[in-house]
Formats: structure tokens, C-alpha cells, sequence
């Protein structure tokens, strides 16, 4: 590792920036050092004392970046909501499609699953794919590369001449997708003070809401072209992106931890500078040494850096409860109860009374995130807020379901679209926001990226349940209509009851402070009021010599039972 000094410096008002005695603090000593340690803590009393708006003052350009990587993001949810929309328009339909006498031009079932899914399963792979490049090259490279690649992808959907090419440009294009997905949350834990994290790993999913929104617009004014241009100037669009993002990202920072976790300490200061204002009055170095303390606590604890590493020890606590959050927001019942057109219709609303409810779904999606953001993340914890959320939308479905025993009354179907109103709103104001947030600060720090890789593939996987949703729903299948309420409502209490056991609260905390909380074994439901202190040494050194124990004797007897085995 190299040779790095760091020196205390002045503060800014009400923040704690200086040590005594003033002297020279070299960032290559051991984890245990008296110095190393103290300059550490300092660091992190900067870091708590700064309210959100405090923050964004002190670390402008850090939320600047951020908001860019996160934009990235905005792609997937313009380009999801094309291939959804797209089986009903036009132009599409009769390019990709066959007639049908009496129902016009369409796509067969088979290829309209296998158009979907094919996007999904290119994502699945993106996202694996991202968890080794993003520790090899780092963020800005790997996001860089996948920009350019969605650009050339884009090429193959623009031109597709039949549906078979069109699946493949879908499976290609999901790619960089994954890649964007499991990238920005955890690039915006990296670059952003403790006090700002959840708004903007979260914001990630607010870029998927505009990118629906963007889809929206676009095909509503292009849906009665009737040449081909009506599909295809849609794809082309996605070039925008792209030609916008490509240029910002090559002057986008580098994230300083994976910086310090390459030994590239200098680096990794002039990128703190970078991020914060000039006026901040702040020492980058404060910030600087926390994360290289951090970072050793997490090599003595045994951390590793690879995807089974995610599953050894006191890690696999921490990757399944990034998993089962992220796919909470499936379980949780998005696929019935959000964006509901078509549970609007089977209930018996007009189109007109159908279109108003989508369209005030939407707003209420975007209204939810911006009460989380401003009322709810700043007063209430992760935990209240995601079991809280829960319970409500559990409770929303179940009422749904009752309801149904009803629907022969006209009243009783737009009672039952207001409930799904409810639980849109309900959803952006936690479990939606949450999601994304929680496997952003889950996860150790040398693990964070592919703690997020998994959790979002996680997602993936169990949105395959969505396939179901159709039959549940079409009068020809099983045809449950509101009874569809109870179904979602069980996976939902089923997640609900998960949560209150296992969901730790992590509000507040910093990454070095969830690290040992984990490795010390604390309950779920003692995370909030559990005091420790990060920095004490006799602590850590016990915790790293139990760790190494642990480690050590699950080798022998994995060596053991491979030895019989052979």
C-alpha cells in the first residue's frame, strides 16, 4: 500500500474536524493503531453531524455524480415499457406479428414470452457480470463500457427485420441493463455522506418511474403512424441517452473505496476533494481515513471479495437479507396491484374510468416517492418503514380480496381500483424506495457490489412469478379477479413475517458500525438501540480473531468432507 500522511485541519461550524495533538497520521499503519484509529473517528463524527441539507452543501459535486450514474437507469424503464406496450401497437404488431381473422394483426404468445423474458435473462447475466467488473475496473469504466455497448445493441433492435432478431437485440440490450441496475445504488453509497445515502441509492428507482413516463409520451404520439417509423423512432430514442451520458461519465469520479481497496490512496483523496465543495472546509482526509479503516476492519474480519464470499460466515446474514428485500417488491404483489389496467377492466370500469386510474397510479407513484424522500426517511427508520409499508399493502390485498365476494355491485369494482391506488402509494412510500436503498448498505464494503448483484438478480428470479399473474386474471384461465388479492396478500404476510424476524434497522449507521453489529451476532430487533463503538480496539481484535477462527475451521472440515467424499 502506499505512503499517504494525513494531517487534522480546521473545521466548519458545529462539525468536529480537528484532533489533538496536531501531528501527522500515516494511513499504511496497522488496523489497531492509536493514530489510524483516532483520525478515523474524528472522520466519522464529521460525517454524522451533517443534516441532509448540510450535506448536499458540503458535497455538491458528490450528489451531482451520483444523479448521473443514476440516470443511466432511466433507459431500463423506457425500454421495459416499450416491449410491454409494444404487443399492441400497430406498426409493431404487423411487422413482428401474423393476422389473425377478426382480431387484426399480433405476436403469438410464445414469442411475446420469449421477447420478455429474453430481456430479462440478458439482464441476469449483465447484473452477474457487473459484480466481477466493477472489482476489476471499477465503476466509471464499467458503466462507460456498458453505454457503449447499449449504443451498438440498439442497432440490432432499430433494424431487426423479424422477431427472432428482434429477441436477440432484447437479450443483448438486457446486457448493459443489468449492469445499470445493481451499478448506480452502489455507486451512490460510495460517493455520498452517510446523511444523503438512502435518498439517493433509492432515487434509482424514481429513474425507472421517468423512464415509464418518457415510454408513455413517446408512443402516445407516435401510435398512429402506420409505417414502420412508428416502432422504430421509439428504439432510436434510446440514443439520446447515451449520447449524453457517454461524455459526462469519462469526467464522472471514480468511487474512493474502490479506490482504497486497489491501494491507490492518492487517488482516492483527490476524488474526496472532488466531490465536496471548496467552501466545505471539511478534510478530505478525515473522510478519507474512515474508509481505510473500514476497510481494514473488513480484511481482519475475514471479508472477502467474491461472490462466495457472500455466502461465508456472518455474510450470509447480510446477502439474504439484501435478497429477500430487493425481492420483497415482488412478493409484496406488484405484479397484480401496480399499473392494474387490466384489473381495472375485469372488475368492470369503463376505459375511460380505466385510463384515469392508471394515469392517477402514476402520480401517486411519483407523489409517494417524494413523501418518502421528505417526510418518512428523514423521522422514521428503515426497518418501521418497510414492515409498516408492508402491513398496509398486506392488508390492502387481503380487503381486495374480500371485497370480491361483491363485485356484482358496480361500487364494489372502483372501491376495489382505489385500494390498488392505495397500495401504489403505499409501496413508493417503502418497500419500493427500501429496495433498492437496504442491499445498497447491507452488504460489507468489500462486498457491496456483488451484495447488490445478488439481490437484484434475486429479483429477477422470483419476478418470474409474474407469469402467473395472466392466468389468475383472464376470464379463460382461472379467472379470480379480485380473489387474485388473496394470493399476492399471502406472499405478502409471508415477507411481512420475515421482516419483523431478520430485518435489522441500519438508519444512521455508519458502514464500519453495521460491519461489527453483524459480526458480533446482534438480533434483528436490537440493531436500533445496540450500542458499540466502532473503534474499540480490544473489540475488533477479538471479533477478527473469532472470525478467523470461524474461517479457519470451516476450511478444515470442508477439506475433510471433500477428502472422504473422494
Amino acid at each position: 500500500m502506499e505512503k499517504n500522511s494525513l494531517s487534522p485541519s480546521s473545521g466548519a461550524d458545529d462539525v468536529p474536524t480537528t484532533l489533538e495533538p496536531k501531528t501527522t497520521y500515516a494511513l499504511n499503519e496497522d488496523l489497531y493503531s492509536n493514530q489510524l484509529t483516532a483520525i478515523a473517528k474524528s472522520g466519522a463524527e464529521v460525517e454524522q453531524h451533517l443534516p441532509p441539507l448540510k450535506a448536499i452543501k458540503a458535497y455538491p459535486m458528490a450528489v451531482f455524480w451520483s444523479l448521473v450514474v443514476s440516470m443511466c437507469v432511466i433507459m431500463e424503464g423506457y425500454d421495459t415499457s416499450l416491449i410491454g406496450n409494444f404487443f399492441a401497437y400497430p406498426s409493431f404488431a404487423q411487422k413482428f406479428g401474423h393476422y389473425v381473422p377478426g382480431a387484426g394483426y399480433q405476436l403469438t404468445a410464445a414469442w411475446q414470452a420469449g421477447f420478455q423474458n429474453a430481456t430479462g435473462v440478458g439482464s441476469f447475466f449483465g447484473v452477474i457480470a457487473n459484480g466481477y467488473l466493477v472489482g476489476w475496473f471499477g465503476h466509471k469504466r464499467v458503466l462507460i463500457g456498458a453505454l457503449f455497448a447499449m449504443s451498438a445493441f440498439i442497432f440490432i433492435m432499430f433494424f431487426a427485420q423479424n422477431i427472432q432478431m428482434l429477441t436477440a437485440g432484447g437479450f443483448l440490450c438486457g446486457l448493459p441493463w443489468g449492469v445499470f441496475a445493481s451499478a448506480s445504488p452502489a455507486y451512490a453509497s460510495e460517493v455520498l455522506p452517510l446523511s444523503l445515502r438512502v435518498y439517493f441509492t433509492s432515487y434509482t428507482n424514481m429513474c425507472f418511474i421517468i423512464g415509464q413516463l418518457i415510454a408513455a409520451g413517446v408512443l402516445e404520439g407516435l401510435v398512429k403512424l402506420d409505417s414502420e417509423w412508428g416502432y422504430r423512432i421509439p428504439y432510436a430514442l434510446q440514443w439520446v441517452w447515451p449520447c449524453i451520458l457517454i461524455p459526462l461519465m469519462f469526467f464522472a469520479p471514480e468511487s474512493p473505496w474502490h479506490l482504497v481497496r486497489k491501494g491507490k490512496l492518492e487517488e482516492a483523496e483527490v476524488v474526496l476533494r472532488r466531490l465536496q465543495s471548496k467552501t466545505a472546509n471539511i478534510d478530505p482526509k478525515l473522510t478519507l481515513a474512515t474508509i481505510v479503516h473500514t476497510n481494514k476492519l473488513e480484511q481482519e474480519l475475514e471479508v472477502g471479495s467474491s461472490y462466495w464470499d457472500c455466502f461465508r460466515g456472518f455474510e450470509l446474514r447480510r446477502t439474504e437479507i439484501a435478497c429477500i428485500v430487493f425481492s420483497g417488491q415482488i412478493t409484496c404483489g406488484i405484479c397484480f396491484a401496480y399499473n392494474s389496467t387490466y384489473f381495472f377492466q375485469q372488475v368492470g370500469l369503463t376505459a375511460s374510468q380505466t385510463y384515469k386510474l392508471n394515469v392517477g397510479g402514476t402520480a401517486l407513484a411519483l407523489v409517494g416517492t417524494f413523501v418518502n424522500w421528505f417526510v418518512i426517511a428523514p423521522r422514521f427508520g428503515r426497518r418501521s418503514t418497510y414492515i409498516c409499508g408492508l402491513a398496509v399493502m398486506t392488508s390492502v390485498l387481503f380487503i381486495i380480496g374480500i371485497l370480491n365476494v361483491w363485485t356484482e355491485k358496480k361500487s364494489v369494482g372502483m372501491s376495489q381500483a382505489i385500494l390498488t391506488l392505495l397500495w401504489t402509494f403505499t409501496f413508493q412510500l417503502s418497500v419500493g424506495q427500501l429496495g433498492w436503498a437496504l442491499p445498497a448498505e447491507i452488504g460489507s464494503t468489500r462486498l457491496r457490489q456483488k451484495t447488490v448483484c445478488l439481490a437484484r438478480n434475486t429479483y429477477y428470479l422470483v419476478g418470474f412469478l409474474g407469469v402467473l399473474q395472466p392466468y389468475f386474471m383472464n376470464p379463460n384461465e382461472w379467472n379470480l379477479k379480485g380473489y387474485t388479492g388473496f394470493v399476492w396478500g399471502g406472499t405478502a404476510l409471508l415477507t411481512l413475517i420475515w421482516a419483523f424476524y431478520r430485518l435489522p434497522e441500519t438508519k444512521d449507521r455508519p458502514f464500519n458500525e453495521i460491519d461489527i453489529l453483524f459480526a458480533k451476532g446482534v438480533p434483528a430487533r436490537k440493531f436500533k438501540d445496540y450500542k458499540i463503538d466502532p473503534y474499540d480496539m480490544n473489540q475488533n481484535a477479538e471479533l477478527a480473531a473469532e472470525a478467523h477462527a470461524h474461517h479457519h475451521n470451516g476450511e478444515t472440515k470442508a477439506e475433510t468432507v471433500f477428502v472422504e467424499m473422494a
